[in-house]
């Protein structure tokens, strides 16, 4: 009987193998493995509470290389970025960078800060570097940035968006309030609101809840003095250590909002009237 063997005169080395492969594939038509590239998260951070933050959110901010955080210039010589604060209490190893916005109602120089930060993040992702936005309160609930994640998508690059408690949510539970209840209807107002939609809403089962509160002060207060058998809750940097709630109306009508403030209106007597039925 007669055995033949194959031995081969030389060893393959790694990179022989790998043109056999490309070889092989072309043949079968099927793709063989291409550089991994990583989705950038925009991270919801919540309310402000690290305690608050998901795990899912914590643990796509542990992976990733670089994390851009907003910030605002309140001084000449100070930044001030409560996303990056709150990095740091979470004890995130990644890079931080911060991205300047401007505090103005004319979103021209926040667009142009947003598409120079699209440019950014893009050559970085395609670097293969594993990427992050970090976002106050949930990503999905006024959050500007989210121009950034639309840019990135329409230029086809994967992104996900991860939610978080947004801070009128983390504000009912912290003054034990029953928001919404039976057929009542939830409103959430971005600052720009008239007495008669007011009326409108607290007429109507509707519960609004105001924010970028500093926007409509003088507003509210008069509707305050002038409507005073309504339920007003007043909340300022909620789940922070300067968190302020007050339902005093004597003690709202005098004092100055700030940018993070909200307030939720309650019509108690129609909540009372529909426990009763």
């Amino acid at each position: 009987m007669f055995f033949s063997v194959f031995q081969p005169t030389k060893v393959i080395n790694s990179l022989a193998l790998y043109r056999i492969f490309q070889h092989f594939c072309v043949l079968k038509n099927c793709k063989y493995p291409q550089k991994m590239s990583h989705p950038i998260y925009f991270v919801s951070l919540g309310p402000g509470d690290a305690e608050l933050i998901t795990l899912k959110s914590l643990h796509a901010l542990q992976q990733a290389d670089i994390i851009y955080c907003p910030s605002t210039v309140r001084e000449p010589d100070k930044i001030l970025s409560r996303a990056a604060t709150l990095l740091h209490k979470l004890d995130i190893k990644g890079d931080i960078h911060l991205f300047s916005l401007p505090m103005s109602k004319d979103r021209t120089k926040a667009i142009k800060v947003y598409r120079q930060l699209f440019e950014k993040m893009r050559l970085e992702q395609k670097a293969g570097k594993r990427l992050a936005v970090a976002v106050e309160g949930d990503a999905g609930i006024y959050a500007s940035v989210h121009y950034v994640l639309d840019l990135l998508e329409e230029n086809g690059i994967p992104v996900e968006q991860l939610p978080g408690i947004p801070s009128f949510i983390a504000a009912e539970a912290a003054a034990k309030l029953h928001l919404i209840s039976q057929k009542e209807r939830l409103v959430i107002i971005p600052g720009n609101i008239t007495s008669d939609e007011l009326d409108m809403y607290l007429s109507h089962h509707h519960v609004p809840v105001i924010m970028k509160l500093s926007q409509c002060a003088d507003i509210v207060q008069d509707y305050m003095e002038s409507h005073p058998q309504y339920s007003y809750h007043y909340f300022e940097n909620i789940s922070t250590a300067e968190e302020y709630h007050s339902s005093h109306q004597a003690e709202l009508k005098r004092r100055v909002f700030p940018y993070f403030s909200l307030m939720i209106i309650f019509n108690e007597q129609i909540r009372k009237d529909n426990s009763s039925k």
